[in-house]
This record gives C-alpha cells, sequence and structure tokens, in this order.
C-alpha cells in the first residue's frame, strides 16, 4: 500500500499497557460490528480481518464467536505486536501476518477463508487499490462465503454530512486518489468480482457495512 501522509484523525492509535494500542474508534464501534458480523458468521470455519489496525476488533469478534478461527493482518510492525497482545490467551486467534490487501496475488498466500472482513480502509485507498482488494477478497473465499466491508462512503455520489464533507476534503487535500468512494461502485465491483451483495447496513456514525456473499460455483 502506498504510504501516504494522512489527516491526524484518519488512523490515530495511541499506547496502551502492555504494548496495546487504542484506537478510539475501534473502542466505540467494537461491540456494534460484533453484532453485525455475527449475523453474517458461518458457525465455524475461518475469518480473515485485513488491515486489523490495533487489534481490538479482532478480539473482539473471536471472544464472540470462538467456533470461528480468526486470521488478523497489518502491514506495519508495530500494529501487529499489538493485535498480537490483543489476542494473546484466546485460542482462535492465529498471529497476526504481514499482508498488504492492495497488492496483487496476496489470496494466494492464505487458506481459503469463510469470511473477510475489512473495517475502516477504503477511504484511505485509492480506486485501483479498492479494486485490487475486492477482487483479491473474492478469490481468498470459499463459496458462500460472506465478506464485510465497513467504513464512511458517499451516498448516490454525494456526502451526506458535514463531518464526512470535512473529512472526505482532507483525505483528498492530502492525496487526490484517496478518500469517500461511492456506494453504486462499491456494489458494482461486488458483483464484477462475483459477490452477490446481500445487504447494505446503515451503521452508526452516518457508516455503511456492505455484506456480500460469495456465488457458488
Amino acid at each position: 500500500m502506498k504510504k501516504r501522509n494522512l489527516p491526524p484523525n484518519a488512523s490515530v492509535a495511541t499506547e496502551g499497557d502492555g504494548g496495546k494500542l487504542i484506537a478510539p474508534p475501534a473502542s466505540r464501534n467494537a461491540a456494534v460490528l460484533c453484532d453485525l458480523i455475527a449475523r453474517f458468521a458461518p458457525p465455524s470455519g475461518r475469518a480473515l480481518e485485513l488491515a486489523s489496525g490495533t487489534g481490538q476488533h479482532i478480539s473482539t469478534f473471536a471472544l464472540r464467536m470462538p467456533a470461528l478461527h480468526w486470521q488478523p493482518s497489518e502491514v506495519t510492525a508495530e500494529r501487529r505486536a499489538s493485535i498480537d497482545v490483543y489476542a494473546s490467551g484466546i485460542p482462535n486467534i492465529s498471529a497476526a501476518v504481514h499482508l498488504d490487501a492492495t497488492v496483487q496475488g496476496w489470496h494466494g498466500t492464505l487458506a481459503q477463508q469463510d469470511m473477510v472482513v475489512l473495517i475502516n480502509l477504503l477511504h484511505l485507498i485509492s480506486l485501483p487499490e479498492t479494486k485490487i482488494l475486492i477482487s483479491e477478497a473474492a478469490c481468498v473465499l470459499n463459496a458462500d462465503g460472506h465478506l464485510v466491508l465497513y467504513g464512511p462512503f458517499k451516498r448516490d455520489g454525494h456526502l451526506t454530512s458535514e463531518g464526512d464533507q470535512r473529512f472526505h476534503d482532507a483525505l483528498i487535500q492530502q492525496d487526490p486518489e484517496i478518500g469517500y468512494k461511492n456506494d453504486a461502485e462499491i456494489s458494482a465491483l461486488l458483483t464484477a468480482n462475483a459477490l452477490k451483495l446481500v445487504e447494505i447496513v446503515q451503521m452508526p456514525a452516518n457508516n455503511l457495512a456492505f455484506i456480500a456473499k460469495k456465488v457458488g460455483i
């Protein structure tokens, strides 16, 4: 993933106890995301989180859904270390792996998955990188597996709150290739990669969650 100088509120984490990093958005939304993912998670199998960040989300998911084996991934060593601290003592989480989800071909480095989860990344990467990420996620999913994409998006090409407008403007001032993606654009990319859109869920803080299912072959 291209290194970018992002606005301070784009991906903030502070140091906590024992090597844990703490991201305020993850502290706020972990429970509601857990409820969402539990609705679509298989009763057992493998689940991959792309760009796992601090590890707050995936540790919450693993505790809530113990029959799923969770694989965290991250680009930076500092965040992988934090993930592994959060995962310590939770038997259904593997050690975090280095994975750049915007690079072609990463699906071939992992086992096939029954669920893939991505939280708060698509607005921080370019559209070509988004296309690669969704294509690779589709490839790593087993038939009937689910992909969950969560974050801030445009609706019908429009930003729908003043806060979203400010954040989007700050992002594109730093890098004109990034910023909020359009909901229809994401839906079309899912369909183009043999992923059937199951539901678009309105989430707190004006976010959306796209739930898609790999079409069985």
